[in-house]
C-alpha cells in the first residue's frame, strides 16, 4: 500500500505507531521499502555518512537532488520526503519555494523537510499553500549545529521547552503535515505529541512521539564515527563487512579466487 501524508495523519488518530530511515541510494532505499518501513528519508545527514562532513552544512541543493534520484528508484510504497540543506530555505519563502519545488520536480521527492520553528513558518505555508507537502524539524536541529556549539540535548530548561512547544504550534499552524523531534528530553516530546494534531517522529526524544526514526548505518552499526545514545544497534555491519573485504583480500593474494567454477 502506498503511503502518503493523508496515512500517516490516519496513523496518529488510530495510535499506529510510524517506523522511518534514511536512505541516500537505490539499494538501500529498495531494502527499507521492501522491508515495510512507512516513511524514507533522504536526509542531509549523507554529508556526514556518504561525504564525510563534519556536519550537515556544506551539504548542497545539487546533491541533495542526487541523492533524492537514487532513492526514489529504489522506493515503491514507503513515503519519500527530502530534507532541505543549509542556506536553501532560510533567506525567504522564495527561495523555500524554488528549492523545494526543485526536489519535486528533478529529485522525485514527495515531500520536504526543514529545520526551525517560527522562524520559517512563512517559509512552510508558502510551500504548503503551493501543493508541498512540508515536514518540521525542532529541538536539536543538526544545521544549527554551529549555534548550540555541538549535538546537544535542546528543551532541558524550561525557557527552551516552551519555545519549542510554541514552535511546535506553529509549524502545524504553518500547515507541515508532521514534525520531526530530536534530542528533546521524553517528557516534553509527550506533551508535545498529546499537544498537536499533526503526527510527531522522534529521534532521541522517548517512546511517547507518534513514530520514530534512525539513520540507517548508525541503526546497522556502519557508521561508527558517530555514536548518540539514542541508537539502538540492530547488526554490527562496519565488522561484517570489514571481515568480509579481507576475506576476499586473501583470497586473492593467495589465488583462491576466482576458482575454475567461477571462471569463463
Amino acid at each position: 500500500m502506498k503511503i502518503t501524508v493523508k496515512t500517516l495523519q490516519k496513523m496518529k488518530e488510530q495510535g499506529k505507531k510510524i517506523s522511518a530511515l534514511t536512505a541516500y541510494d537505490t539499494l538501500f532505499a529498495a531494502y527499507l521499502d521492501r522491508a515495510g518501513i512507512d516513511v524514507i528519508l533522504v536526509g542531509d545527514s549523507a554529508g556526514m555518512v556518504v561525504a564525510g562532513y563534519e556536519s550537515t552544512v556544506p551539504v548542497t541543493m545539487e546533491q541533495m537532488i542526487y541523492h533524492a534520484q537514487c532513492a526514489k528508484r529504489g522506493v515503491k510504497n514507503a513515503l519519500l520526503v527530502v530534507d532541505m540543506p543549509f542556506m536553501s530555505y532560510q533567506v525567504s519563502p522564495e527561495d523555500a519555494l524554488r528549492n523545494a519545488g526543485r526536489l519535486l520536480k528533478e529529485g522525485g521527492a514527495e515531500a520536504v523537510k526543514l529545520e526551525g520553528g517560527k522562524t520559517v513558518a512563512a517559509q512552510i505555508r508558502t510551500c504548503v499553500e503551493a501543493g508541498i507537502p512540508v515536514m518540521g524539524h525542532l529541538g536539536m536541529t543538526p544545521q544549527s549545529v554551529n549555534m548550540f556549539g555541538g549535538f546537544k540535548t535542546q528543551g532541558k530548561t524550561s525557557e527552551e521547552a516552551k519555545k519549542i512547544k510554541e514552535d511546535a504550534l506553529a509549524v502545524q499552524e504553518a500547515g507541515a503535515f508532521s514534525l520531526v523531534m530530536e534530542k528533546v528530553p521524553a517528557l516534553l516530546a509527550k506533551e508535545i505529541s498529546e499537544m498537536l494534531k499533526i503526527p510527531t517522529i522522534g529521534i532521541g526524544a522517548g517512546a511517547d512521539t507518534d513514530g520514530q526514526i534512525l539513520v540507517t548505518q548508525d541503526m546497522l552499526g556502519m557508521f561508527e564515527e558517530f555514536k548518540p545514545k539514542f541508537v539502538r544497534l540492530y547488526a554490527n555491519l562496519a565488522e561484517e563487512i570489514s571481515k568480509a573485504a579481507g576475506q576476499y583480500a586473501e583470497d586473492v593474494r593467495k589465488g583462491a579466487f576466482p576458482s575454475d567454477e567461477e571462471s569463463y
